[in-house]
């Protein structure tokens, strides 16, 4: 799941943020999750909204999201309270280190809801993620 301006990856601060396309990253994530065995849905919004409206539809329907808040990350306690309120496990990804940019940029709010937080590795962030949440069901299924 991606947040805001996310559909301009690959124009927006490349240096930043990669010269590659959200598409290409997702094609990129779907098959990793296939190498994996496991299924990835894909969806961006620049609409908190919908997002709010995505998190919640996963709830008792997916395993687990990966989700780059985009700018929601610094101020949105709605999407905090949407990670919160579901029964699915979130990391949280950041392209970028956002503890090394901008001061506004440092703080998450929606972290403390998420079981885990990837910044700084770029594109390769999204993998790590994925491997987070694959490893959580492992652990869970032992239990």
């Amino acid at each position: 799941m991606n947040g805001p301006n996310l559909n301009m990856l690959g124009v927006r601060d490349p240096a930043i943020y990669g010269s590659d396309t959200l598409e290409a990253i997702e094609e990129m994530v779907r098959a990793y999750g296939a190498e994996h065995g496991c299924e990835v849905d894909c969806f961006q919004s620049n609409h908190e909204g919908a997002l709010i409206d995505r998190l919640h539809a996963a709830h008792g329907n997916y395993d687990g999201i990966v989700y780059n808040p985009g700018a929601h990350t610094h101020y949105s306690y709605a999407l905090h309270d949407a990670v919160e309120c579901i029964d699915v496990p979130v990391v949280e990804i950041h392209i970028s280190d956002i503890s090394k940019r901008e001061e506004f940029r440092r703080t998450s709010v929606i972290a403390p809801a998420c079981i885990a937080q990837v910044k700084g590795l770029g594109k390769e962030g999204y993998l790590r993620a994925l491997d987070i949440l694959l490893e959580n069901a492992v652990a869970e299924g032992s239990e």
